[in-house]
């Protein structure tokens, strides 16, 4: 049987009902289309499944038509992470129907990362980057400029940057989760936070020692990686200590969820016993016994925004520093009033 024939620019035009130049321009990201105009094109193109010749494209411009991602952690912990499977998708989204090809790259931080970094420029595999998990006083941002390298960072730098951004307010789920657990009447809370090193992990713990300390709570913190089994032991030490949270707030779903299981075996009963709040809102977290109470943050539009910022920024548009929808807290099963049984009394259950 013959292979169905790969749609084409005068295809994609006539479904829309616009001119062959119209569709190139906003298959291509030109300005001089409209927002909605833009959207109907990309989504018919999207539904033939209209695809762009790379190669023909890269000759004629000298670009690679390639976006980086180096994502600087353990390549366990971003597979288990379901933050930057949604993150991904987002990029494909846009990337899909624009012709760009996603090149992915997990690297230590340190040099192992600045050669990744400086291999995909000299190599020219890559037109420009997305730099996620910025740290303090990061190199990054000094290294992809001396490489000729477009960026898009996640968050904002803790200096000034020359870069465009796309951010969200952590610090606003965080404090939303404290409240939540204060109005439940709890005053013994704790936060198992992501690694100092990062600045989206600062702001979270900042976050909530301020929002604990301004509501009068006792509060405690212990760092981790980011992954379930630093939650899973962070909870532990949590609830070995002498004064055990009756509540927790977890910086990712994965590492509460780690949590959850890390307080059932040791015949804790969720939310009676002690409470847990997530970050992500991840589609498992809302099918596990309880249900996770967890911050809510659109990581798939977060992945369309850098992507469309990064073309942009490829393209030599002005820099732009785009800020995201405050996060919300999903109220559901795995929080509940504060316990009115002492340590002991939890101990025996």
């Amino acid at each position: 049987m013959a292979e169905s024939p790969q749609p084409t620019i005068a295809d994609v035009a006539r479904r829309a009902g616009v001119s062959k130049g119209l569709v190139s321009f906003a298959l291509n990201d030109k300005p001089g289309v409209s927002s909605d105009t833009r959207a109907r094109i990309l989504e018919v193109a999207r539904e033939l499944g209209w695809t762009p010749s790379l190669r023909a494209r890269a000759l004629s411009t000298g670009r690679s038509y390639a976006c980086g991602l180096v994502i600087g952690r353990s390549t366990d912990v971003i597979a288990a992470d379901p933050f930057f499977h949604s993150f991904i998708a987002g990029l494909e989204d846009e990337f899909s129907v624009s012709g760009q090809v996603l090149v992915l790259a997990a690297a230590t931080p340190g040099r192992q990362e600045a050669e990744t970094y400086r291999g995909l420029a000299a190599d020219k595999r890559v037109d420009g980057v997305i730099l996620t998990d910025l740290r303090a006083a990061d190199s990054r941002l000094q290294l992809v400029g001396d490489l000729g390298l477009a960026a898009v960072t996640l968050g904002m730098p803790e200096g000034p940057s020359e870069l465009s951004s796309v951010s969200v307010d952590d610090g606003a789920g965080i404090r939303a989760a404290v409240r939540h657990l204060a109005d439940l009447g709890h005053r013994r809370i704790a936060h198992v936070a992501g690694p100092d090193t990062m600045l989206h992990a600062r702001t979270r713990r900042a976050a909530f020692h301020d929002a604990a300390t301004s509501l009068g709570l006792a509060a405690a913190s212990v760092d981790t990686d980011f992954s379930a089994e630093e939650g899973a032991a962070a909870t532990a030490a949590l609830l070995d200590g002498d004064a055990p949270p009756t509540a927790i707030v977890y910086s990712n779903d994965h590492m509460a969820i780690a949590g959850v299981g890390v307080a059932r075996r040791r015949g804790l009963s969720i939310p009676r016993d002690l409470s847990i709040t997530g970050f992500d809102d991840t589609e498992l977290g809302r099918y596990i016994d309880p249900a996770l109470t967890s911050v809510a943050t659109d990581a798939r539009e977060w992945g369309r925004v850098a992507a469309r910022t990064l073309l942009g920024a490829i393209a030599g548009e002005p820099v732009v520093h785009v800020r995201l929808a405050e996060p919300t807290l999903s109220v559901r099963e795995s929080t509940g009033p504060a316990p009115t049984h002492t340590r002991g009394d939890r101990r025996d259950r």
